[in-house]
């Protein structure tokens, strides 16, 4: 099909795509600049800021040249830019799309190794964010006020700006702080646990990895545990098994470790029992996703051979990314508690927001990361991993 130079930018975009998809790369990416250009002309600018970002992270992937993929990444960032300032403009902020504007823009500084943008723009992000949050907390809307401050306190990181960091970790814990009584009042547990849980992350970047972080750790594993001898007394097994592990990690983390020990040997015994129940029920996908509850309950036990065994039989049933995520995450989740090691959290709260944003390709990347800084302590449960994974180690 030759191009007539009056398409519309979707037709030129599907024709680019299916033209690299083709082999034909040279003209694909021409029809994918051209529907570029076309939906920046038509006011469409996510959609250009997309293409441009797409053709300019093609470039350098198959490149490795900055310099020839540097104008349309730099293209796309402008335009990202321009939408970041249109939107906080709104009488109603889409607080998603702001996030997902930042974060292009911090990616593509990123990929092309600008240290400079990176920071300025990091720290007018963490700026725009404290000033939309503290907008939101006279408002009185909370949980728009959270949101936005932990979106700040990520961008305060990226710069090591430790007081941003400090100021706005004491705001969140203020806020969660309040939101946590309400659930204690209304007896949820659960959402009170999930709470403390958070709440100590915010804690380290005040004290580290000291009693403070300790104790709120140790708070969380209590509701959990107490949220889960409530579901065991109405029978509900499963989710009995489900708030054991959350409890077990949160006294693991809390350095609790002859509570997570007993709470480990006892849900480890009922996951063989619940995982065997779906199993014979035929029930495949579920007991995947509690056989990997399993592996989690014994990698914080220790029993890295055991955990591994199980995760093969695992992977049989479904091999999932978001498997090898959360094997390789539990064990970080172990090492930071052994080590005390305040640097392994901040990982691990990375890796999380990752993971809520179903971005498991990132994720794994982190703790890979993670993986080669710690390979002294991990190198055997990290060979255990690609062995059981079917891949030999590559560093």
């Amino acid at each position: 099909m030759a191009l007539l130079g009056t398409e519309a930018p979707e037709d030129l975009e599907q024709i680019g795509f299916r033209r690299i998809t083709n082999g034909k790369v040279g003209e694909g990416l021409k029809a994918l600049l051209r529907a570029a250009k076309a939906y920046e002309s038509k006011g469409y600018l996510i959609d250009a800021a997309r293409i441009y970002k797409y053709i300019g992270m093609f470039m350098l992937n198959r490149t490795e040249s900055t310099e020839k993929s540097r104008p349309p990444l730099l293209k796309s960032a402008y335009l990202y830019i321009q939408l970041i300032s249109r939107e906080i403009e709104k009488e109603e902020v889409n607080l998603d799309r702001l996030e997902e504007f930042c974060m292009n823009v911090l990616e593509i500084f990123s990929a092309l190794g600008d240290s400079q943008n990176m920071q300025k723009y990091a720290r007018e992000f963490a700026n725009m964010y404290e000033d939309l949050g503290d907008a939101y907390y006279n408002a009185d809307d909370i949980s728009s006020a959270i949101k936005v401050y932990e979106a700040a306190l990520r961008h305060y990181r990226i710069i090591n700006d430790r007081e941003g960091v400090r100021l706005i970790s004491e705001k969140l814990v203020t806020l969660y702080g309040k939101i946590a009584e309400e659930k204690l009042e209304k007896n949820d547990h659960v959402g009170a646990a999930n709470i403390f849980f958070r709440v100590a992350f915010f804690i380290k970047d005040l004290f580290g990895y000291d009693l403070h972080f300790m104790e709120m750790m140790d708070t969380a594993g209590k509701n959990y545990e107490k949220a889960s001898k409530l579901s065991y007394a109405d029978g509900d097994l499963d989710r009995t098994t489900e708030l054991l592990v959350k409890a077990q990690y949160a006294y693991l983390l809390g350095r609790n470790f002859s509570r997570a020990k007993l709470i480990g040997l006892n849900v480890t015994r009922m996951l063989y029992q619940v995982i065997g129940t779906y199993k014979s029920m035929g029930e495949v996908e579920t007991a995947a996703k509690k056989s990997m509850e399993l592996v989690k309950a014994l990698i914080a036990l220790g029993r890295f051979e055991s955990a591994i065994e199980v995760y093969k039989n695992v992977l049989e049933m479904s091999a999932k990314l978001e498997y090898k995520v959360t094997i390789r995450k539990s064990v970080l989740e172990y090492l930071a508690a052994l080590k005390s090691d305040i640097y392994i959290l901040g990982i691990l709260e990375s890796v999380e927001f990752h993971i809520k944003k179903g971005k498991y390709k990132e994720a794994l990347e982190l703790i890979e990361d993670a993986f080669i800084r710690y390979s002294g302590e991990l190198g055997k449960i990290e060979k255990l991993l690609y062995n059981a994974e079917g891949f030999s180690q590559v560093h």
